[in-house]
């Protein structure tokens, strides 16, 4: 059986493995693409909507049990973070 995890965004169950992993270095929020940086991990599905969704709610900042508002660094504005969602279900999905 394979571990169930929670997206932060739409709040639905799904399996880990399509799900990304969230978590905080340095202050700011970063993907973590292998699951395996330490702390305490959120979890959200790699597309614009959940994060977007997840950012609004500040459902980040709950998840990972942090008091400040949470964003992703400046320089990753939403067309660099669609870019990289898109590449990471590619990923998954077993394409190049």
């Amino acid at each position: 059986m394979e571990p169930v995890r929670t997206c932060v965004g739409c709040r639905a169950r799904a399996s880990r493995a399509s799900l990304l992993r969230v978590v905080i270095r340095n202050g700011s929020l970063v993907f973590d693409e292998n699951a395996v940086m330490p702390g305490r991990g959120a979890w959200v599905h790699p597309a614009p909507e959940c994060v977007e969704t997840a950012l609004r709610r500040r459902a980040f900042a709950r998840a990972l049990r942090v008091s400040t508002a949470l964003e992703f660094p400046e320089a990753e504005n939403m067309q660099t973070l669609e870019k990289r969602l898109n590449g990471y279900g590619n990923k998954v999905n077993g394409s190049k």
